[in-house]
C-alpha cells in the first residue's frame, strides 16, 4: 500500500542523495526527486506491490535521471569530445616509447589498495571522498560512469539508452575509472581520506 504523504520524510533524503550522486548537481537533484514524487503519484494506480514502496520511488528516480541525461544531451558530440581529449589524456597518465605502446607515467602508477581494519566505520567518509571525486569527472563522462558502476547496467542497455557506440562507450569507462583511481588515491587511499 502507497502512502505518498509520508514519501518527502521517508525517501526524500535518500532519494536526493542518489540523484545528487549521480547528477553532481544540488538544484537538478531536487528537481529530480521532485518530478519522482510527481510521477510516482500519477502512477499510483500502476503500483501492484510486487516491490517495495522505497524500491519503486528508486526505479522511478532512475528513469527520470536517465531521462535527464538523454534530455540534456550531455552526450550529444562525444566522439569530438573523446578525439579533442585523447593525447592531453593519455600524456597524463601514460609515456609512449619508440614502439607505440604505452606505458604508466611513474607518478600515475597505480598504487596497492590496503583494506583497513576499520573499513566499516570509515564508510561514511569514503562516500563523501566518492562523491566528491564523481563530482569531479567531465559531464560527458559522468552518465556512463553512473549506470555502469551505480547502476550495474550492461554495455549494451547503457549504450542504447545514451545513444553512443560501443567504442565510445569503451573509451569513456577507461577514463572514467582513470580519473576515478587517481582522485580516490590522491583523496582517501593516499591521503587518509582528506580531500584535496
Amino acid at each position: 500500500m502507497l502512502n505518498p504523504k509520508n514519501w518527502v520524510s521517508n525517501y526524500g533524503d535518500y532519494l536526493f542523495s542518489i540523484a545528487l550522486m549521480k547528477t553532481s548537481n544540488t538544484e537538478v537533484a531536487e528537481d529530480l526527486v521532485q518530478d519522482t514524487f510527481l510521477s510516482a503519484i500519477k502512477a499510483a494506480d500502476s503500483f501492484k506491490g510486487e516491490s517495495a514502496e522505497k524500491t519503486w520511488l528508486v526505479r522511478i528516480l532512475n528513469n527520470k535521471i536517465i531521462d535527464y541525461y538523454r534530455k540534456k544531451d550531455v552526450l550529444k558530440g562525444t566522439s569530438d569530445y573523446l578525439d579533442s581529449t585523447e593525447n592531453n589524456f593519455d600524456e597524463h597518465f601514460f609515456e609512449a616509447n619508440s614502439h607505440s605502446e604505452a606505458y604508466w607515467k611513474k607518478e600515475a602508477m597505480p598504487d596497492h589498495w590496503k583494506a583497513e581494519a576499520d573499513s566499516s566505520l570509515n564508510q561514511a567518509e569514503f562516500n563523501k571522498v566518492l562523491e566528491f571525486c564523481m563530482q569531479k569527472l567531465p559531464s560527458k563522462l559522468l552518465p556512463v560512469f553512473v549506470l555502469k558502476y551505480m547502476d550495474d547496467e550492461d554495455a549494451d542497455k547503457i549504450c542504447k539508452e545514451l545513444d553512443i557506440s560501443s567504442s565510445n562507450y569503451w573509451v569513456i569507462i577507461h577514463r572514467a575509472k582513470l580519473l576515478m583511481r587517481a582522485c580516490l588515491e590522491k583523496n582517501w587511499f593516499l591521503n587518509e581520506g582528506k580531500l584535496a
